[in-house]
């Protein structure tokens, strides 16, 4: 299934690939790779998870159980291609990365 703007509420697995800081350079995303653009800016920013909603308890030392991490960029199949803004989040504990919204610019 694809996501599109028009249903962008759904968050789907993608592959994303970082440089060595963690910042996307590529996402795999509907059997396309997508580059990011690197002449726009990426937005990178953390939210909170009420982990104490979702668990009964957090053992100690497994980590940062309440850090959801971002990433806005822009992406695009080539120079040809338009540019489309991909949100993607990665839930505390997890390497794996979500696709939570696209936006055509």
């Amino acid at each position: 299934m694809t996501i599109t703007p028009e249903a962008a509420t759904r968050t789907h697995d993608v592959h994303v690939r970082t440089d060595p800081a963690g910042k996307p350079l590529a996402v795999r995303h509907d059997g396309r790779i997508w580059i990011v653009d690197p002449a726009t800016d990426t937005q990178h920013w953390f939210t909170r998870d009420a982990w104490w909603d979702t668990r009964r308890t957090a053992p100690v030392g497994i980590g940062n159980l309440v850090d959801i991490e971002y990433w806005r960029v822009q992406v695009s199949l080539g120079s040809n291609s338009a540019l489309r803004t991909f949100t993607l989040r990665r839930e505390p504990l997890s390497t794996d990365w979500l696709l939570e919204s696209i936006t055509d610019n």
